[in-house]
Protein backbone atom coordinates (compact mmCIF):
# COMPACT_ATOMS: atom_id res chain seq x y z
CA UNK A 1 0.00 0.00 0.00
CA UNK A 2 1.54 3.44 -1.24
CA UNK A 3 0.09 6.47 -0.59
CA UNK A 4 0.86 9.77 -2.53
CA UNK A 5 0.71 13.32 -1.47
CA UNK A 6 -1.50 14.68 -4.30
CA UNK A 7 -5.08 15.35 -4.57
CA UNK A 8 -7.35 13.91 -6.92
CA UNK A 9 -9.77 16.51 -8.88
CA UNK A 10 -12.69 15.39 -6.89
CA UNK A 11 -10.94 15.70 -3.31
CA UNK A 12 -9.96 19.10 -4.37
CA UNK A 13 -13.85 19.80 -5.15
CA UNK A 14 -14.74 18.05 -1.89
CA UNK A 15 -12.00 20.22 0.04
CA UNK A 16 -13.66 23.75 -1.19
CA UNK A 17 -16.46 22.78 -0.71
CA UNK A 18 -15.65 21.86 2.91
CA UNK A 19 -13.43 23.93 4.62
CA UNK A 20 -12.63 21.87 7.52
CA UNK A 21 -11.42 18.80 5.30
CA UNK A 22 -9.28 20.91 3.14
CA UNK A 23 -6.80 21.81 6.60
CA UNK A 24 -7.00 18.23 7.61
CA UNK A 25 -5.56 17.22 3.91
CA UNK A 26 -3.56 20.35 3.64
CA UNK A 27 -1.42 18.38 7.34
CA UNK A 28 0.97 15.14 6.97
CA UNK A 29 0.03 13.36 10.23
CA UNK A 30 2.86 11.52 12.10
CA UNK A 31 2.54 10.18 15.53
CA UNK A 32 4.46 9.86 18.91
CA UNK A 33 3.65 6.80 20.90
CA UNK A 34 5.01 6.08 24.25
CA UNK A 35 3.71 5.94 27.96
CA UNK A 36 1.68 9.17 28.79
CA UNK A 37 0.19 7.72 31.91
CA UNK A 38 1.21 5.24 34.22
CA UNK A 39 4.15 4.54 35.91
CA UNK A 40 6.85 5.66 32.93
CA UNK A 41 4.93 8.47 31.86
CA UNK A 42 8.28 10.61 32.52
CA UNK A 43 9.01 9.26 29.42
CA UNK A 44 6.14 9.92 27.29
CA UNK A 45 6.96 13.42 28.52
CA UNK A 46 10.11 13.68 27.38
CA UNK A 47 8.74 12.53 23.64
CA UNK A 48 6.15 14.60 23.67
CA UNK A 49 8.46 17.80 24.38
CA UNK A 50 11.06 16.95 22.12
CA UNK A 51 8.50 16.07 19.08
CA UNK A 52 6.65 19.22 19.45
CA UNK A 53 9.11 21.45 19.37
CA UNK A 54 10.75 19.50 16.18
CA UNK A 55 7.37 19.83 14.37
CA UNK A 56 6.94 23.71 15.44
CA UNK A 57 10.64 24.16 13.99
CA UNK A 58 9.28 22.23 10.81
CA UNK A 59 6.08 24.01 10.53
CA UNK A 60 7.88 27.83 10.98
CA UNK A 61 10.07 26.70 8.27
CA UNK A 62 7.52 25.86 5.63
CA UNK A 63 6.67 22.27 6.46
CA UNK A 64 7.16 19.27 4.27
CA UNK A 65 6.83 19.61 0.19
CA UNK A 66 4.69 22.61 1.43
CA UNK A 67 2.50 21.03 3.62
CA UNK A 68 2.41 21.63 7.85
CA UNK A 69 2.91 18.41 10.10
CA UNK A 70 0.33 17.39 12.45
CA UNK A 71 1.25 16.02 15.33
CA UNK A 72 -0.50 13.03 17.25
CA UNK A 73 -0.70 11.37 20.51
CA UNK A 74 -0.47 7.60 20.84
CA UNK A 75 -0.57 6.51 24.58
CA UNK A 76 0.63 3.00 25.35
CA UNK A 77 1.71 3.23 29.15
CA UNK A 78 4.15 0.70 28.09
CA UNK A 79 1.51 -1.91 28.07
CA UNK A 80 1.87 -4.72 25.10
CA UNK A 81 -2.05 -4.82 24.41
CA UNK A 82 -2.58 -1.03 24.52
CA UNK A 83 0.02 -0.39 22.21
CA UNK A 84 -1.37 -2.55 19.91
CA UNK A 85 -4.95 -0.88 20.26
CA UNK A 86 -2.96 2.10 19.60
CA UNK A 87 -0.86 1.10 16.48
CA UNK A 88 -4.61 0.01 15.34
CA UNK A 89 -6.13 3.76 15.71
CA UNK A 90 -2.88 5.58 14.42
CA UNK A 91 -3.39 3.42 11.54
CA UNK A 92 -6.98 3.00 10.64
CA UNK A 93 -8.28 6.29 11.97
CA UNK A 94 -5.90 8.90 12.20
CA UNK A 95 -3.94 7.54 8.85
CA UNK A 96 -0.55 8.68 10.09
CA UNK A 97 2.35 8.58 7.43
CA UNK A 98 5.10 7.64 10.01
CA UNK A 99 5.07 7.06 14.19
CA UNK A 100 8.26 7.84 16.34
CA UNK A 101 8.07 5.59 18.91
CA UNK A 102 6.98 3.23 20.99
CA UNK A 103 9.18 3.65 23.85
CA UNK A 104 9.19 0.06 25.62
CA UNK A 105 10.49 -2.65 23.65
CA UNK A 106 7.86 -4.69 24.68
CA UNK A 107 5.55 -2.24 23.52
CA UNK A 108 6.91 -1.86 20.27
CA UNK A 109 7.57 -5.30 19.03
CA UNK A 110 3.74 -5.83 19.16
CA UNK A 111 2.92 -2.20 17.28
CA UNK A 112 5.05 -2.65 14.25
CA UNK A 113 3.18 -5.85 12.93
CA UNK A 114 0.48 -3.56 13.09
CA UNK A 115 2.55 -0.68 11.29
CA UNK A 116 4.24 -2.74 9.04
CA UNK A 117 1.29 -4.41 7.77
CA UNK A 118 0.09 -1.05 7.07
CA UNK A 119 3.13 0.04 4.79
CA UNK A 120 3.86 2.75 8.01
CA UNK A 121 7.26 3.91 8.81
CA UNK A 122 7.68 3.44 12.68
CA UNK A 123 11.28 4.83 14.40
CA UNK A 124 12.27 3.51 17.71
CA UNK A 125 12.98 6.29 19.82
CA UNK A 126 13.27 4.14 22.89
CA UNK A 127 13.24 0.56 21.85
CA UNK A 128 16.19 -0.71 21.92
CA UNK A 129 15.79 -4.67 21.96
CA UNK A 130 17.44 -6.38 18.97
CA UNK A 131 14.69 -8.28 18.07
CA UNK A 132 13.23 -5.25 16.54
CA UNK A 133 15.59 -5.10 13.54
CA UNK A 134 15.88 -8.82 13.46
CA UNK A 135 12.73 -9.32 11.67
CA UNK A 136 12.80 -8.48 8.22
CA UNK A 137 10.22 -5.81 8.16
CA UNK A 138 10.82 -3.21 6.03
CA UNK A 139 9.48 -0.09 7.02
CA UNK A 140 11.20 -0.48 10.52
CA UNK A 141 14.00 1.92 11.88
CA UNK A 142 14.90 3.34 15.00
CA UNK A 143 17.04 6.56 16.19
CA UNK A 144 18.74 4.91 19.34
CA UNK A 145 21.15 2.06 19.64
CA UNK A 146 20.68 -1.64 20.64
CA UNK A 147 21.04 -3.12 23.74
CA UNK A 148 23.98 -5.68 22.51
CA UNK A 149 25.80 -2.37 21.94
CA UNK A 150 24.80 -1.03 24.78
CA UNK A 151 25.76 -4.13 26.72
CA UNK A 152 29.15 -4.24 25.70
CA UNK A 153 29.58 -0.84 27.05
CA UNK A 154 28.09 -2.27 30.11
CA UNK A 155 30.26 -5.49 30.79
CA UNK A 156 33.15 -3.50 29.86
CA UNK A 157 33.39 -1.28 32.65
CA UNK A 158 31.98 -3.52 35.35
CA UNK A 159 35.42 -5.42 34.28
CA UNK A 160 38.06 -2.65 33.51
CA UNK A 161 36.82 0.36 35.37
CA UNK A 162 35.26 -1.50 38.53
CA UNK A 163 37.35 -4.00 38.42
CA UNK A 164 34.73 -6.28 39.49
CA UNK A 165 34.86 -10.35 39.83
CA UNK A 166 31.51 -11.62 41.44
CA UNK A 167 28.27 -9.39 40.14
CA UNK A 168 24.72 -9.65 41.07
CA UNK A 169 22.50 -8.97 37.37
CA UNK A 170 18.39 -8.02 37.90
CA UNK A 171 16.06 -7.18 35.53
CA UNK A 172 12.23 -6.17 35.56
CA UNK A 173 11.26 -9.41 33.48
CA UNK A 174 10.48 -7.06 30.31
CA UNK A 175 11.41 -7.49 27.25
CA UNK A 176 14.02 -4.54 27.86
CA UNK A 177 15.25 -5.08 31.06
CA UNK A 178 15.59 -8.99 30.44
CA UNK A 179 16.91 -8.72 26.88
CA UNK A 180 19.86 -6.54 28.38
CA UNK A 181 20.65 -8.39 31.02
CA UNK A 182 21.09 -11.62 29.23
CA UNK A 183 23.37 -9.78 27.40
CA UNK A 184 25.42 -7.93 30.29
CA UNK A 185 25.58 -11.47 31.64
CA UNK A 186 27.52 -13.00 28.45
CA UNK A 187 29.59 -9.63 28.25
CA UNK A 188 30.71 -10.22 31.55
CA UNK A 189 31.31 -13.98 31.70
CA UNK A 190 33.10 -13.94 28.87
CA UNK A 191 35.29 -11.66 30.13
CA UNK A 192 35.85 -14.18 33.69
CA UNK A 193 33.23 -12.46 35.44
CA UNK A 194 31.33 -14.64 37.89
CA UNK A 195 27.42 -13.94 37.85
CA UNK A 196 26.58 -15.28 41.54
CA UNK A 197 22.81 -14.09 41.96
CA UNK A 198 20.82 -13.62 38.30
CA UNK A 199 17.09 -12.99 39.17
CA UNK A 200 14.34 -10.91 38.02
CA UNK A 201 11.67 -9.03 39.62
CA UNK A 202 7.79 -7.38 38.94
CA UNK A 203 7.14 -4.16 37.95
CA UNK A 204 5.53 -2.26 40.12
CA UNK A 205 7.00 -4.31 43.27
CA UNK A 206 8.35 -1.83 46.45
CA UNK A 207 9.77 -4.43 48.40
CA UNK A 208 13.28 -6.20 47.48
CA UNK A 209 14.74 -6.66 50.59
CA UNK A 210 14.61 -10.63 50.20
CA UNK A 211 16.45 -9.75 47.03
CA UNK A 212 19.08 -7.35 48.55
CA UNK A 213 19.54 -9.91 51.65
CA UNK A 214 20.49 -12.88 49.08
CA UNK A 215 23.10 -10.21 47.08
CA UNK A 216 24.95 -9.37 50.29
CA UNK A 217 25.46 -13.29 51.10
CA UNK A 218 26.45 -13.79 47.78
CA UNK A 219 29.14 -11.01 48.76
CA UNK A 220 29.06 -9.43 44.69
CA UNK A 221 30.92 -6.85 44.08
CA UNK A 222 28.74 -4.65 41.90
CA UNK A 223 24.91 -5.05 41.08
CA UNK A 224 23.46 -4.54 37.64
CA UNK A 225 19.67 -3.56 36.82
CA UNK A 226 18.51 -3.88 33.40
CA UNK A 227 14.59 -2.18 33.64
CA UNK A 228 13.42 0.99 34.00
CA UNK A 229 12.97 4.10 36.57
CA UNK A 230 10.68 2.50 39.15
CA UNK A 231 12.14 -0.36 40.28
CA UNK A 232 15.69 0.65 40.04
CA UNK A 233 15.42 3.24 42.15
CA UNK A 234 13.61 0.82 44.59
CA UNK A 235 16.19 -1.27 44.57
CA UNK A 236 19.03 0.72 44.83
CA UNK A 237 17.38 2.88 48.51
CA UNK A 238 16.95 -0.61 49.81
CA UNK A 239 20.25 -2.01 48.86
CA UNK A 240 21.50 1.48 50.50
CA UNK A 241 19.50 1.19 53.70
CA UNK A 242 20.64 -2.45 54.07
CA UNK A 243 24.39 -1.51 54.15
CA UNK A 244 25.26 -2.65 50.43
CA UNK A 245 27.53 -0.01 49.05
CA UNK A 246 28.32 -1.53 45.57
CA UNK A 247 28.11 -0.02 42.83
CA UNK A 248 25.34 -0.03 40.85
CA UNK A 249 24.84 0.31 37.21
CA UNK A 250 21.95 0.16 35.53
CA UNK A 251 20.84 1.50 31.89
CA UNK A 252 18.87 4.42 29.26
CA UNK A 253 15.64 3.08 31.47
CA UNK A 254 16.85 5.60 34.46
CA UNK A 255 17.94 8.67 31.99
CA UNK A 256 14.95 10.59 33.88
CA UNK A 257 15.01 12.65 37.36
CA UNK A 258 12.34 10.35 38.17
CA UNK A 259 14.79 7.69 38.97
CA UNK A 260 16.23 10.33 41.54
CA UNK A 261 12.36 10.23 42.80
CA UNK A 262 11.93 6.52 43.15
CA UNK A 263 14.93 5.91 44.93
CA UNK A 264 13.80 7.98 47.80
CA UNK A 265 16.30 11.14 46.76
CA UNK A 266 19.80 12.06 46.11
CA UNK A 267 21.10 10.33 48.40
CA UNK A 268 20.39 7.00 47.10
CA UNK A 269 20.63 8.16 43.98
CA UNK A 270 24.25 9.68 43.97
CA UNK A 271 26.59 7.69 41.89
CA UNK A 272 24.79 5.33 40.39
CA UNK A 273 26.43 4.72 36.81
CA UNK A 274 24.07 4.32 33.77
CA UNK A 275 24.61 3.87 29.68
CA UNK A 276 23.43 5.88 27.67
CA UNK A 277 24.19 7.63 24.43
CA UNK A 278 27.17 10.37 24.41
CA UNK A 279 24.98 13.40 25.71
CA UNK A 280 23.05 15.22 23.27
CA UNK A 281 23.02 18.43 25.82
CA UNK A 282 26.35 18.90 24.75
CA UNK A 283 26.74 18.68 21.40
CA UNK A 284 26.59 21.73 18.66
CA UNK A 285 23.96 20.14 16.61
CA UNK A 286 21.78 21.01 19.63
CA UNK A 287 22.44 24.24 21.47
CA UNK A 288 19.50 26.56 19.37
CA UNK A 289 16.99 23.80 20.37
CA UNK A 290 18.03 23.20 23.88
CA UNK A 291 18.68 27.09 24.47
CA UNK A 292 14.84 27.55 22.84
CA UNK A 293 13.26 24.77 25.41
CA UNK A 294 15.14 26.28 28.40
CA UNK A 295 13.85 29.66 27.41
CA UNK A 296 9.95 28.17 27.78
CA UNK A 297 10.80 26.41 30.67
CA UNK A 298 11.66 22.90 29.25
CA UNK A 299 14.00 20.12 29.66
CA UNK A 300 16.00 18.48 27.13
CA UNK A 301 17.01 15.62 29.24
CA UNK A 302 17.07 11.91 28.27
CA UNK A 303 15.42 11.01 25.14
CA UNK A 304 14.08 14.27 24.23
CA UNK A 305 16.47 14.78 22.18
CA UNK A 306 16.00 11.34 20.58
CA UNK A 307 12.03 12.59 20.03
CA UNK A 308 13.24 15.64 17.96
CA UNK A 309 15.97 13.84 16.12
CA UNK A 310 13.13 11.44 15.34
CA UNK A 311 10.59 13.78 13.92
CA UNK A 312 13.68 15.47 12.06
CA UNK A 313 14.67 12.08 10.23
CA UNK A 314 11.14 10.79 9.55
CA UNK A 315 10.41 14.83 7.85
CA UNK A 316 13.80 14.65 5.27
CA UNK A 317 12.36 11.32 4.01
CA UNK A 318 8.62 12.45 3.49
CA UNK A 319 10.74 15.46 1.82
CA UNK A 320 13.11 13.28 -0.07
CA UNK A 321 10.04 10.65 -1.40
CA UNK A 322 7.16 12.82 -1.62
CA UNK A 323 5.66 9.72 -0.66
CA UNK A 324 4.12 8.03 2.71
CA UNK A 325 5.32 4.57 1.91
CA UNK A 326 6.85 3.36 4.81
CA UNK A 327 8.98 1.35 2.75
CA UNK A 328 9.90 3.72 0.43
CA UNK A 329 10.61 6.05 3.60
CA UNK A 330 12.68 3.84 5.16
CA UNK A 331 14.63 2.64 1.84
CA UNK A 332 15.37 6.01 1.34
CA UNK A 333 16.99 6.76 5.06
CA UNK A 334 18.88 3.87 4.22
CA UNK A 335 20.49 5.54 1.07
CA UNK A 336 20.65 8.69 2.94
CA UNK A 337 22.31 10.82 5.73
CA UNK A 338 20.28 13.10 7.97
CA UNK A 339 21.53 15.99 10.09
CA UNK A 340 19.51 16.32 13.00
CA UNK A 341 19.71 18.12 16.46
CA UNK A 342 21.95 14.98 17.26
CA UNK A 343 24.37 15.17 14.47
CA UNK A 344 24.61 13.60 11.31
CA UNK A 345 22.60 10.21 11.33
CA UNK A 346 22.98 7.17 8.81
CA UNK A 347 21.35 4.21 8.99
CA UNK A 348 22.13 0.29 7.92
CA UNK A 349 20.34 -2.02 5.67
CA UNK A 350 18.03 -3.33 8.68
CA UNK A 351 17.03 -0.05 9.76
CA UNK A 352 19.61 0.67 13.08
CA UNK A 353 21.67 3.48 13.26
CA UNK A 354 25.35 2.80 11.80
CA UNK A 355 26.97 4.07 14.65
CA UNK A 356 25.55 3.78 18.85
CA UNK A 357 27.68 5.70 20.88
CA UNK A 358 27.09 4.70 23.96
CA UNK A 359 28.83 5.62 27.27
CA UNK A 360 28.96 5.77 30.89
CA UNK A 361 26.97 8.67 32.87
CA UNK A 362 26.91 8.87 36.49
CA UNK A 363 24.06 10.40 38.90
CA UNK A 364 25.19 13.18 41.35
CA UNK A 365 24.72 14.81 45.17
CA UNK A 366 22.05 17.04 43.20
CA UNK A 367 19.88 14.91 41.55
CA UNK A 368 22.13 15.33 38.29
CA UNK A 369 23.31 13.18 35.85
CA UNK A 370 26.82 13.66 33.73
CA UNK A 371 29.18 11.61 31.48
CA UNK A 372 32.31 10.13 32.84
CA UNK A 373 35.67 11.63 31.55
Amino acid sequence: MKRKFAFSMMAATLCLALPFAASAAETVKIAIAGPFTGANAAFGDQLWIGAVAAVEQINANGGVNGKQLELIKGDDACEPKQAVAVANRLVDQEKVAGVVGHFCSSSHIPATEIYDEADVLSMACGATNPIITERDMPTVTRIVGRDDQQALVIGDFIVNDLKAKRIAVIHDKDTYGRGLADATRKAVEAAGVEVAVFDGVNRGERDYNALVTRMRSADVDAVFFGGLHGEAGTLVRQMREQGMKQPFISDDGIVDPAFVTAAGGPQYASGVYMTFPQDPRNMDSSKDVVAKLTAEGKKSDGFTLYAYAGVQALAAALAGTNSTSGTELADWMKANQVQTVLGPKAWDSKGDLQVANYVMYQWDDNGGYAELK
